[in-house]
Parts: C-alpha cells; sequence; structure tokens
C-alpha cells in the first residue's frame, strides 16, 4: 500500500483527496521508484483544481517531478538502490506523477541524481529550476554574454522566474526581474536581481517596437508580456520563452525579428532529449546551495498540497513548493 493524491472526475468538476492504494493500482512501466519528495508545480495546480484541462485521463495522481529510490527494475540502465529524478514527460498528466510515495515509469524518462545534491535538494529545483537552466543554456547557445546586457526575467516571483533570477545571476549576468509583487522587491534582490520592474509595465497591449532595454530574457508569462518583451529586445538579442502565465497567445509583431534580428526561443522541458536533460542538471548542480534554496523552497505535506494549490494557481505562492510524500 501507498499514499497518494489521487484526482477523480467529479459531476462538478475534477476532487483531489489523499488516498491509499495497492500497489497493483500502478500503472505499465519497467521501473518501480520509491518517492521521497515531489513538488507542487503550476500544471499540478491546474490538474488538482481543474482550472485548465491539463489531465488527460482519470483517475490520475499528478505530480509532475519526483526524486527517489528505484526499488525493481527491468530496464537494463537502472537497478535498485539507484537515485533518480523525473521531470514531465506527461507524468501527472497523462500517467500517474509524483504526488504519491510510489511511482512505476518508463526507464527511459528518468535521469540519475546529479552528485553534490540531495533528492530534497532536486526537488527544490524541480521542473522549474531545470527549466530555468534550460532558458539560460537557449541564452548562451544564441551568443548573449553577460557583457551583452541585462537579462530580464518576467514571472520573477514564481518558481522558473526565481531559479533564472539565481543562476543567472551566479553566472554573472545583470538581472532584471518583472514581478507582479513589487513588495517582493528584497526577495528578488537576494537572489540576484540588481534591478526591479512592476510586471504592469509589460502586461498591457504595447507597440510593435519599443525602447532597447535588455539583451535577452526568460519569459515564463506569454500573451502580451511576451510580445513586450520581444519589442524591447537588444538588437541580436534572445528571448527564451518557456511559460504561459498570462496566456498562450502572442499578440506581437514581426518587427523586432526582422528588424533587429531578435531570436525567440522556445524552451520544452517536458519533452527535451535525455541527453539535454543530463547537460541542464550537470549545469546546474554546481550552484544549487542551502542559502538559495532555503530562500526559495519550502517544504509542506502531501495533504497540504491540496490546499495549496489554488493558492497557486492564483499566483499567491512565491518560488518553490516541495512535498515530502512521507509526512
Amino acid at each position: 500500500m501507498f499514499n497518494a493524491i489521487l484526482v477523480e472526475k467529479g459531476d462538478a468538476g475534477p476532487v483531489g483527496k489523499v488516498v491509499a492504494l495497492d500497489d497493483d493500482k500502478l500503472p505499465e512501466g519497467d521501473v518501480t521508484v520509491r518517492v521521497d519528495y515531489s513538488t507542487l508545480n503550476y500544471k499540478d495546480g491546474l490538474a488538482i483544481t481543474g482550472k485548465m484541462p491539463v489531465v488527460r485521463k482519470y483517475p490520475m495522481v499528478p505530480g509532475i517531478d519526483f526524486a527517489g529510490t528505484v526499488e525493481a527494475s527491468t530496464n537494463p540502465k537502472w537497478k535498485a538502490g539507484d537515485k533518480v529524478i523525473l521531470n514531465g514527460w506527461g507524468v501527472g498528466e497523462g500517467h500517474w506523477g509524483g504526488l504519491a510515495q510510489r511511482a512505476r515509469v518508463k526507464g527511459e524518462w528518468l535521469t540519475a541524481l546529479p552528485k553534490g545534491i540531495t533528492g530534497r535538494q532536486a526537488m527544490a529545483v524541480g521542473t522549474a529550476g531545470y527549466t530555468a537552466m534550460l532558458c539560460v543554456i537557449a541564452l548562451e547557445n544564441h551568443g548573449v554574454k553577460p557583457a551583452s546586457g541585462s537579462i530580464l526575467v518576467t514571472g520573477a516571483n514564481g518558481g522558473v522566474g526565481s531559479f533564472a533570477i539565481s543562476f543567472l545571476s551566479q553566472l554573472g549576468y545583470t538581472v532584471i526581474a518583472s514581478t507582479g509583487r513589487v513588495n517582493e522587491a528584497e526577495y528578488l534582490k537576494s537572489l540576484g536581481a540588481s534591478e526591479i520592474i512592476d510586471r504592469a509595465e509589460l502586461s498591457a497591449p504595447g507597440k510593435p517596437m519599443g525602447k532597447e532595454r535588455w539583451a535577452g530574457a526568460v519569459d515564463t508569462v506569454g500573451s502580451h508580456t511576451l510580445a513586450n518583451v520581444c519589442a524591447q529586445t537588444k538588437y541580436g538579442g534572445t528571448v527564451a520563452a518557456c511559460g504561459l502565465a498570462q496566456g498562450m497567445d502572442f499578440p506581437g509583431s514581426v518587427a523586432p525579428f526582422i528588424l533587429r534580428g531578435v531570436t525567440l526561443a522556445g524552451v520544452d522541458s517536458v519533452m527535451a532529449p535525455a541527453a539535454v536533460r543530463e547537460a541542464a542538471w550537470h549545469r546546474l548542480a554546481p550552484l544549487v546551495n542551502d542559502k538559495t534554496l532555503g530562500a526559495i523552497a519550502h517544504d509542506i505535506g502531501l495533504a497540504e498540497a491540496l490546499a495549496l494549490a489554488p493558492d497557486l494557481i492564483a499566483g499567491k505562492v512565491r518560488g518553490r513548493v516541495v512535498v515530502d510524500v512521507n509526512r
């Protein structure tokens, strides 16, 4: 038996609760993992609250990532006792996820826990930090360097935004943080942001081209914000887009791309190949420390995730939420 958050479709919409399940209820897969920690992400909040139809079949155990220990494996890459992490691959949407004490998945979805960090630290980073590093790598791959100029991070108080600020500042970049909670300025500056701007500067419909303000950006918001970010990116700059908190539309213009040579780089963390994932985790591991994680992440128990999900969707949760599935 194992405890899990199980979301079922009720007459009034999805209903989530903590239940005890038999091991034989686990889905198909060639690796069974004893989960130690998972997280509560925006997509998990959507799955639990039903605010957006991210769940593709019911009942579903949400949780798009987890860290744990292999208990059994018929996959040649993994053996009992291996420490592993998982991010994405549709887990928590179409395949039971990490908000449970046990998971069964395809071995090809797993990544070895990087040396030097614990499972709890890996989940404090989680999909958010891993995605943030993919964005950093995208900027680097398009030639954006610390000397190129400031980097904007939108949705700065969220998980991806918080880690993007931390990673970029540790790598020598000057970071501008955009947030709807300017009262959190000290928190953002503690992560490495040198300037804070109100998201209202970017969230309304804007001009096709604006004043050149930043050499690159990590955008977690989409919609008008992304359009305005691109419109104010310097010549030859790059915007790494990875989120849609404001919306999935892009009401922008081709002007920044054909007149300033701006690059819009899409960043996908869900289906990224194993080599890409391993490279991102290898890059971020040395940048992880308890001081930063202490500021960004806090722990809750499995049942608490249900109550916190609506606040997460409403943008009331700062940083990262680590879920101790055994608590």
